[in-house]
């Protein structure tokens, strides 16, 4: 996995109040590249971190929900978007080519949102709600899953108008794997004045 600099729980030596030592576990969210950019060629430069990922999630998933979803709960939603990712904190940003399976993946997700919420006095309450995402049944959960995929092709966007190619693969993959009503229409505009800025 790359990463900025050091695991950042590493950079705390002091054993003191939890809530310092998992904002330096948290930290490693804002070390950690989003790894899938690297892989088609964005530039540590320019290459987002989970961090920034998850904070374009929250962003747009609660934004969503609020203008177009008042069958959600929007501050679950964002909750959900939040927590999302946190199992990479000692896991690292895995993707297909890491040939990790979906329950090995998960079995060191849950070990790793463990580690850092133990330190709590109430960190079931998180780890359950990383849970609520990991498990897709609230619908909250499984909307927030398919705007996580369409923040991936509005990022996939920005990049593209910055000069970078071979993105393809974000829009044609997620195309077929949006299957919310209001997304889908979102993500076809993206698709159109991305075909029209090719076009010129």
């Amino acid at each position: 996995m790359e990463t900025k600099y050091k695991h950042t729980s590493e950079l705390l030596k002091e054993k003191t109040n939890p809530i310092i030592e998992i904002f330096f576990d948290f930290a490693q969210l804002k070390n950690l590249y989003h790894q899938g950019w690297l892989d088609f060629g964005v530039s540590k430069e320019h290459a987002e971190t989970v961090a920034d990922h998850s904070f374009g999630l929250a962003m747009i998933a609660y934004t969503i929900a609020i203008e177009y979803r008042p069958d959600l709960d929007p501050l679950k939603v964002l909750q959900l978007a939040v927590f999302h990712d946190l199992g990479e904190i000692f896991v690292g940003d895995l993707t297909p080519r890491d040939n990790v399976s979906r329950e090995e993946k998960r079995k060191r997700e849950t070990e790793a949102v463990q580690k850092v919420f133990s330190k709590l006095p109430n960190g079931q309450k998180y780890i359950r709600a990383w849970l609520d995402y990991e498990d897709r049944e609230l619908p909250e959960a499984k909307f927030v899953e398919q705007v996580d995929k369409l923040e991936l092709a509005l990022q996939a966007s920005v990049y593209e108008r910055i000069g970078y190619n071979n993105l393809q693969e974000f829009f044609t993959y997620y195309n077929n794997r949006i299957i919310d009503p209001k997304l889908q229409e979102i993500l076809k505009e993206i698709i159109s004045i991305r075909t029209h800025e090719n076009r010129n």
